[in-house]
C-alpha cells in the first residue's frame, strides 16, 4: 500500500498543532523561562502570518511545518531532563545501585567532611543511621524507603530523638533532593543523632517497653 503523502499545515493549523502540543502539563512543568519567552514569541510569528496579503511576502507551508517540528523538538529535548528530575524526586535514602553497611556510609562521610564536601557528609551519616537501624533490626530493609519515612518509623521505638530525626530528614531531601547547602553544622548534628540511636535501645511499637 502506497504511503499517503504528508499533511502540509497552514498556519493556523500550524499554530493550532503547537499549541496543542507544547500546553501539555510535561512541558509546562518543565520548561524554562526563556523557553516561555521563546513560545510567545513563536506565536507572536505564526499570528504575523495571518496580516493582510500586502503586509509581506507569504511564508511556504512546509517552512512552517518545519519551524513547528523544531519548536516540539526542542521543547522535548529540553523538557526530558526536568521530566527526569521529577522522577528522581521519589525521594530513596539509598542509592538503588549501590548497598553498603552503616560503617561504610560513616567513613564515607567522613571522608567527605574532612574535605569540606558537607552536603556529601550529611547525606551519607543519615544514610549510614537508617542502614544501621536495619541492621539492627529496629527498621526492616525496605527499597524506596524515604528519609521521612525512615525518620516516622524510627522516632516509634526512639520517641525521645522523633524532633531530631525529623529534622534530619528534611536536612537530607533538601541536600540530595533539592537546593539545600549544609555546612559543618549540621554533619556534626548528624553525627550526634547517629551516636545516639546507637547508643540507645529502642523501645517496642506503642508500649514504651525497652527492647534487649
Amino acid at each position: 500500500m502506497a504511503a499517503e503523502p504528508p499533511v502540509i499545515p497552514g498556519a493556523g493549523e500550524a499554530r493550532r498543532w503547537a499549541a496543542e502540543e507544547l500546553s501539555k502539563q510535561e512541558y509546562r512543568d518543565a520548561a524554562p523561562s526563556w523557553l516561555d519567552s521563546l513560545w510567545r514569541n513563536f506565536l507572536d510569528w505564526l499570528q504575523s502570518l495571518d496580516g493582510s496579503p500586502g503586509d509581506a511576502a507569504p511564508v511556504p507551508s512546509p517552512v512552517i511545518a518545519l519551524v513547528v517540528a523544531a519548536i516540539i523538538a526542542a521543547a522535548i529535548i529540553l523538557a526530558r531532563p526536568r521530566r527526569n528530575a521529577r522522577v528522581r524526586q521519589a525521594k530513596d535514602v539509598f542509592e538503588r545501585e549501590t548497598a553498603l553497611a552503616a560503617a561504610d556510609y560513616r567513613k564515607r562521610a567522613e571522608a567527605a567532611a574532612a574535605g569540606g564536601k558537607w552536603g556529601d557528609a550529611v547525606v551519607d551519616r543519615f544514610r549510614a543511621v537508617v542502614r544501621r537501624a536495619e541492621d539492627r533490626g529496629v527498621l526492616d530493609p525496605q527499597p524506596g524507603r524515604t528519609a521521612d519515612e525512615a525518620a516516622r518509623a524510627l522516632s516509634v521505638p526512639f520517641n525521645s530523638e522523633s524532633v531530631r530525626l525529623s529534622r534530619a530528614a528534611a536536612t537530607f531531601d533538601g541536600i540530595r533532593y533539592g537546593n539545600g547547602v549544609a555546612g559543618s553544622r549540621d554533619y556534626q548534628e548528624m553525627v550526634e543523632l547517629d551516636t545516639v540511636l546507637d547508643a540507645m535501645k529502642p523501645a517496642t511499637a506503642g508500649t514504651g517497653v525497652v527492647l534487649p
